[in-house]
């Protein structure tokens, strides 16, 4: 008996030996929202993967919350020196490393989400991105442009939007980006760039009265509170721009590249769902709440559109000729995308 008892006893101490034992590699990976989060979850679905994949030789530690960095700058400059590996940022907060990406944040220039995900799953496109970015920080690589939240909307704690008129004079959170800046003004309203941890005080005190944000990221960190009116006009696409340290990735050997690459896809896909999932439930929530949810007409997302025309020029005289050229490039990849759309239409109607 005693004799199997030590050998039980030996198995199992090399069994947690075993499962002790430290990964070859590990991933830091820091962001600003919390736990009930689509980065978090979708986070989650990456950790699950490449850890499982790579057999243990890559661990990927996440640290909601801003525990390790309170804004999208800090954790931007985190990654770019090498403090951290893997963040989620936005299109127009990335623009401000590469001027010429504030292009595919210009107001109402994607219609809906199948022409967004085919211009960004264009891996030549991509790719381009990302040797540019590189060029501009040298450190941060482009991993995937993935949706973070749905479409930008116009949410107000006490005014009903259905008209460009309506804004004007209204203190909106902005993120710190011109173009998103540039917009509110555009409208007569006074844009307020306010970090995201921050956006629940600051529109429960009325230091702003509304915000720029889709209805999942509104109903997560319970901005219903406050906010009592929105209106659909999707003025912009919420891309999630996710990066990797550049050494990082190339300090992996050739097949856990593959297993990073294929679990940042798998992350991908999750985020591209969730919103369109959880948006039902979200609209339901901010309801009961007491808020309105209005759908403009074709006109009045017309005059939307026509208001804010001078966003794109503004857009040209700051970004130079550089800027124009991705702006245009950025237009030929969506109308391609249109294209093969109405001809997947033509197809499915035969």
């Amino acid at each position: 008996m005693k004799l199997k008892a030590l050998g039980l006893s030996l198995l199992t101490s090399v069994f947690l030996a075993a499962g002790a034992q430290a990964a070859d590699y590990k991933l830091t990976v820091p962001h600003v929202t919390n736990i009930d989060s689509y980065n978090h979850q979708s986070l989650l679905v990456f950790k699950n993967f490449v850890e499982s994949r790579s057999n243990g030789a890559i661990e990927v530690e996440i640290y909601p919350s801003g525990q390790l960095c309170s804004t999208a700058r800090e954790c931007l400059a985190g990654v770019q020196a090498g403090m951290f590996d893997y963040f989620q940022t936005t299109i127009p907060e990335l623009a401000n490393y590469w001027a010429p990406m504030g292009a595919f944040d210009l107001p109402y220039m994607l219609r809906d989400d199948r022409v967004a995900e085919c211009v960004y799953d264009n891996e030549d496109f991509l790719a381009d991105i990302r040797t540019n970015i590189l060029e501009e920080t040298q450190n941060l690589r482009v991993m995937m442009v993935s949706n973070s939240g749905g479409w930008r909307n116009f949410a107000t704690t006490k005014t009903q939007i259905k008209s460009p008129d309506d804004v004007k004079g209204l203190k909106l959170r902005t993120v710190p980006a011109p173009i998103q800046q540039e917009l509110v003004k555009a409208l007569g309203g006074a844009p307020t760039p306010i970090s995201w941890p921050e956006v629940y005080t600051a529109l429960s005190t009325g230091v702003v009265d509304g915000t720029k944000n889709g209805i999942v990221d509104i109903t997560t960190m319970k901005f219903e509170e406050s906010l009592k009116y929105i209106v659909l006009d999707g003025h912009a696409y919420m891309g999630g721009v996710w990066v990797m340290n550049n050494e990082k990735f190339n300090g992996f050997p050739e097949e856990l590249q593959r297993v990073v690459i294929d679990g940042v896809q798998a992350q991908n896909q999750f985020l591209r769902a969730y919103p369109k999932w959880k948006e039902f439930d979200a609209y339901e929530v901010f309801r009961k709440a007491g808020g309105t949810v209005y759908t403009p007409t074709a006109e009045e997302k017309k005059a939307f559109q026509e208001a804010t025309a001078p966003v794109r020029e503004f857009f040209a005289n700051a970004s130079g000729e550089e800027g124009q050229v991705w702006l245009a490039r950025f237009e030929d990849e969506i109308k391609a995308c249109e294209t093969s759309i109405e001809a997947d239409y033509a197809t499915a109607a035969k």
